[in-house]
């Protein structure tokens, strides 16, 4: 018969609590430290600030955050104070219901956790709806007037006076989400870009169909720039599991007038990051975006513009691919990166060279472009370039169209 379990609690994990004071030594932030507290507590835990913003989140699930936050069955919510004062809160549920976390042990952890929300509380700010009516306002050419852009951004301490990056966040949900999804988004980003730097701050995209994107506002230099972003994504990553997320930045402004730059910088990284078919790069600077750096002042001026370029080049494409499930749009990226190499186009689509050239031929049909001068293939990459630019998806399918099916190589398992 086995022995009886014991019913004490188990001791401290000290090996935990030295890596909760690493990380407050290290200045790593407030996420890793909560996440070394909850393997000291063995439990889960929700970190937020005196006004109920969520700071950093340890939990097992996004049910479990869920559950936390609605303070479920087994959930301690503990006030954090740092000389009387209210600084934030903690909601924490132990993992093994059988054996919660020793109270002295809960004490220092939540201790330690008080003073370091203490220490990088980001300055008081004006209503969150006022930030986001002065960041959207400059962003969209509202307010253009430099000494009235300075001024807005004094008043609202927003931190670029010294420097800063713009950031431009995504997600795109794989499954159908739940109604505060993009609330919960919104937070999720602010904290990834705050376990960095402190003084961080984000907002909602007001863009159309830009549902799942979010603006955030880095102080310093590029180096923080780049941290943080990195930061963004894997906060972004960890909690929302059911997305695909990517992250454009922007080049360092030194004045607060270049807001609205550096906001369509950062758009432009995004879109390109999204359009890339490999989908391994998932941060993008401004700086790496290559050519599509020369068309960001037709996005920005005259976007109609690279519309108009845009549809008379590869949206016939396009639309064609997705009537009728076909590949030309990959087709004709795969066959520029093969510097029109037929063979190489196929070997690197798996498909017979003979299904290659039925593709370009009717890429020609459809486009009036062909293939085979420079000045065809010239306008289908920048047609390609504006397509990512602009943000337009493009959905391709298996190639189903007349004479792919016998020439089809089948992909090495």
């Amino acid at each position: 018969m086995p022995a009886p379990r014991p019913s004490t609690p188990a001791g401290p994990d000290l090996s935990a609590l030295g890596a909760i004071t690493d990380a407050v030594e290290a200045g790593s932030g407030l996420p890793e430290i909560v996440r070394a507290a909850a393997r000291a507590l063995d439990a889960s835990i929700v970190l937020a600030d005196r006004g109920g913003a969520v700071l950093a989140v340890a939990a097992r699930s996004p049910a479990d955050e869920q559950s936390l936050q609605a303070g479920g069955d087994g959930v301690e919510r503990i006030e954090l104070r740092v000389a009387d004062d209210l600084v934030g809160t903690v909601k924490l549920r132990g993992r093994d219901r059988d054996r919660p976390p020793p109270d002295a042990l809960v004490r220092i952890v939540t201790t330690l956790i008080a003073s370091e929300v203490e220490r990088v509380g980001a300055p008081e700010r004006a209503s969150a709806q006022a930030l986001e009516e002065f960041v959207h306002g400059v962003l969209e050419r509202r307010i253009v007037d430099p000494e009235e852009i300075a001024a807005g951004a004094e008043e609202l301490h927003l931190p670029l006076a010294g420097g800063f990056s713009v950031l431009v966040a995504r997600a795109h949900p794989r499954v159908a989400p739940g109604e505060s999804w993009r609330t919960r988004m919104l937070s999720v980003a602010e904290r990834g870009a705050r376990a960095v730097a402190a003084s961080a701050v984000a907002v909602p995209s007001r863009r159309d169909d830009a549902a799942g994107e979010v603006v955030v506002l880095v102080p310093g230099d590029d180096d923080a720039a780049s941290r943080t972003a990195d930061a963004v994504l894997a906060e972004l990553q960890s909690a929302l599991p059911g997305c695909t997320c990517a992250v454009g930045r922007s080049r360092v402004a030194a004045d607060p007038a270049d807001l609205c730059r550096a906001g369509n910088e950062a758009l432009l990284a995004a879109n390109v990051t999204e359009g890339e078919e490999d989908g391994e790069r998932r941060v993008l600077a401004f700086d790496d975006t290559g050519a599509y750096r020369l068309l960001l002042p037709a996005m920005s001026e005259d976007p109609a513009e690279l519309q108009r370029f845009y549809a008379e080049t590869v949206e016939p494409l396009v639309a064609y691919d997705e009537q009728y499930d076909t590949d030309l749009v990959t087709t004709v990226e795969a066959f520029l990166d093969c510097d029109g190499n037929v063979a190489g186009t196929a070997q690197r689509l798996f498909t017979h060279r003979h299904t290659i050239r039925y593709r370009l031929e009717r890429v020609r049909d459809l486009s009036g472009l062909d293939v085979g001068s420079s000045d065809g293939r010239e306008k289908l990459s920048l047609g390609l370039k504006a397509m990512r630019v602009l943000g337009i998806a493009y959905r391709g399918g298996p190639a189903t169209e007349e004479g792919s099916t016998g020439g089809r190589v089948p992909r090495p398992g």
